[in-house]
């Protein structure tokens, strides 16, 4: 499993809004210039974070984004899922892909390796699902 470039500038994003979570909304435009990111890419990321309810935003001359709930609340693992769908190693084991659009090996449940693939997609599943944002800006990931 390769994190694409949208799923790491989203937690990006998303740990630079929980850094300033208590400022009121923020400009894309900074979050843009702080984190190196094109403004336009951005946009696209937060339409999706939006659009799951990750981040609000608010229009006008004080307007922005904003975390939609405090940084505790908000994992990792829902930022990658919204952005780059299931987090899993093989595409098999997915199940939010249509059985016609998985590529079929025809092992299926006979296969022996299915197992390690359950139990990798299982733990970097658990572990992007225990580490919020407060984890992150907090520090407290090394205690995991």
């Amino acid at each position: 499993m390769r994190l694409s470039a949208k799923g790491e500038y989203g937690v990006r994003a998303m740990v630079h809004l929980a850094l300033h979570y208590r400022d009121g909304p923020i400009p894309l435009s900074k979050i843009a210039v702080d984190e190196n990111i094109s403004r336009q890419y951005l946009e696209q990321i937060f339409l999706s974070l939006r659009r799951s309810g990750l981040i609000s935003s608010v229009r006008g001359v004080k307007g922005g984004y904003s975390l939609a709930s405090p940084p505790g609340e908000i994992f990792l693992g829902d930022i990658i899922r919204v952005l780059d769908g299931p987090i899993t190693p093989v595409n098999c084991l997915s199940k939010e892909i249509r059985e016609e659009e998985l590529p079929s090996c025809g092992r299926g449940e006979r296969c022996l390796a299915r197992s390690v693939w359950e139990k990798l997609r299982d733990h970097i599943n658990q572990l992007l699902d225990n580490i919020s944002l407060q984890d992150m800006i907090e520090c407290k990931i090394d205690q995991m």
